[in-house]
């Protein structure tokens, strides 16, 4: 017997269901209009702009570095880099594991793969750092 089920992120909740890129580990927000609140101001930047800014940098010098990410553009601070270089920048969908084979692919055809993943999703691609980049000498 083989189960396949399909699931849409935010079903049955308008707000998420509008916003594919938000409501995953959210703020406070009003339940009603999904809006979310925006904190104080900080005094440095997130570190995923410094990320971006500095990954952006290194692009702009080097046509071989490319981003990949696993439906997290805008929380990884990739969203910055997609408008900068929108055909250097790859979304696996919600497969951290394949983010790290897939790069793997690329750093063997010559690429300069970032592979941008939330540490709390890296263990889904655990294996395929030991396995498909570790061991591969990658």
């Amino acid at each position: 017997v083989i189960i396949h089920v399909v699931t849409e992120k935010g079903r049955g909740y308008e707000p998420a269901e509008k916003a594919q890129d938000r409501m995953h580990g959210v703020v406070k927000f009003d339940p009603v209009t999904g809006q979310q609140f925006k904190a104080p101001p900080k005094k440095a930047m997130p570190y995923t702009t410094y990320y971006a800014d500095a990954l952006i940098a290194e692009a702009a010098c080097d046509t071989r570095v490319v981003a990949v990410h696993a439906a997290m553009a805008g929380g990884t601070g990739l969203a910055r880099f997609d408008k900068r270089f929108p055909e250097r920048i790859f979304d696996v969908g919600i497969a951290e594991q394949h983010a790290v084979t897939f790069s793997a692919g690329l750093a063997c055809e010559g690429l300069i793969p970032f592979a941008t993943i939330y540490s709390s999703f890296i263990q889904r691609g655990y294996d395929q750092i030991v396995h498909d980049v570790s061991l591969q000498k990658l």
